[in-house]
């Protein structure tokens, strides 16, 4: 084993000892990145390793720690010149696309430097939220609890229907009347909320709506006890914690240092396929929420795989869209044309007041039924 390799297995070992799990998969990956990109900086050793073995916000934070502390600060990994080959191709790329685009993907054979750099630098701001929309959040706390489906509990509890005659409670009630049996005991399975997941589009094309999908989710938060809500752009976000907090402005104003991903780009299939792998248990059996556009860039054959599979986790998906509030709109482009059998439903929610109207339809869950208000 060479010197250099010895350095990169400390390197993996120093982000274990960091709480980054790095399983030989990955590392199998960071070195096959290696070994094809042959990286000749320390800025592009950064992003073969940040793409290969970062899955996560507090990851890629503990990832920035242990490699300024193995490979050098930073500062040093952003301003590393591109060669003139490289410029010339990004400048031709922007050229093409817009700008939108150039957060995601950059050009084949680029460092990919200046796309990261975008992302990470773009922290959203979130105006104030409005008396209208505070009174508007407030009619979702009160009307989510009757409106997400329900299940049976797994656990019997003395009391209520008679499902289950309760021995015990029998047997304990008789030693007051010496062994006589005066009342028969009941044990039933009680009902209670499903879990209400959350996918929420931050992208470019849904910078208009995605604020107040965000207070639409903090009411969620703030009113179902198992409610999970990720954001996704170009890349997958937990942001339950961040939006558990007494006011919605400081939720907004949280959310902004978390979500880094915000008003970029695209990447619906690969943001799906990284929850599954991740978090798919948290779709069992709950209801499903996406809300997006649905415009994917390239090929959406994972965006289509990604959206099956959760129909067939989840207890109910459904796609909220602020395209669909148009009532002439139909699901057309090649990704929303292919998932459409796939989803329970089909709604048009571009705002609070919209979100607040398919909550009192019960999220409609009958295809072609949908709520266009």
């Amino acid at each position: 084993m060479t010197s250099v390799e010895d350095h990169l297995f400390q390197f993996l070992r120093g982000l274990h000892l960091e709480g980054v799990r790095v399983p030989a998969n990955k590392q199998g990956e960071f070195f096959a990145g290696i070994q094809t990109l042959a990286p000749s900086t320390t800025g592009q050793l950064y992003w073969v390793g940040a793409a290969t073995l970062v899955t996560s916000e507090p990851d890629l934070r503990a990832y920035d720690e242990v490699f300024r502390r193995f490979f050098g600060s930073p500062a040093t990994l952003v301003v590393d010149e591109p060669s003139a080959e490289e410029s010339e191709t990004e400048t031709a790329a922007s050229e093409g696309e817009g700008a939108g685009d150039a957060l995601v993907v950059g050009p084949p054979g680029g460092s990919g430097l200046a796309a990261a750099h975008a992302s990470q630098d773009a922290v959203r701001r979130f105006a104030a939220t409005t008396p209208r929309a505070h009174e508007l959040i407030r009619q979702l706390c009160r009307e989510l609890p009757a409106a997400v489906p329900t299940t049976r509990s797994r656990r019997h509890r003395s009391g209520g229907r008679r499902q289950r005659v309760d021995l015990r409670a029998i047997y304990l009630d008789s030693r007051r009347t010496h062994g006589e049996i005066m009342r028969l005991h009941w044990r039933h399975r009680p009902t209670r909320e499903r879990r209400v997941l959350l996918l929420v589009d931050v992208s470019g094309s849904m910078k208009q709506y995605s604020p107040d999908y965000l207070r639409f989710a903090y009411a969620v938060v703030a009113t179902c006890p198992q409610a999970e809500v990720f954001t996704f752009g170009t890349r997958l976000t937990r942001v339950t914690a961040t939006l558990r907090v007494p006011d919605v402005d400081a939720a907004l104003a949280a959310l902004a240092q978390v979500v880094l991903d915000a008003d970029g780009g695209t990447l619906i299939g690969p943001s799906l396929h990284a929850f599954l792998d991740q978090f798919a248990s948290m779709a069992r059996g709950a209801l499903v929420l996406v809300l997006s556009d649905g415009l994917e860039r390239g090929d959406c054959t994972a965006m289509v795989a990604a959206v099956r599979r959760l129909s067939l986790l989840a207890h109910q998906l459904t796609w909220w869209s602020p395209l669909a509030c148009d009532p002439d709109y139909r699901p057309l482009t090649r990704g929303m044309a292919a998932v459409r059998a796939d989803l329970d439903a089909l709604t048009g929610v571009d705002d609070l007041a919209t979100a607040l109207a398919a909550v009192r339809a019960r999220f409609a869950r009958t295809p072609g039924k949908g709520v266009h208000v």
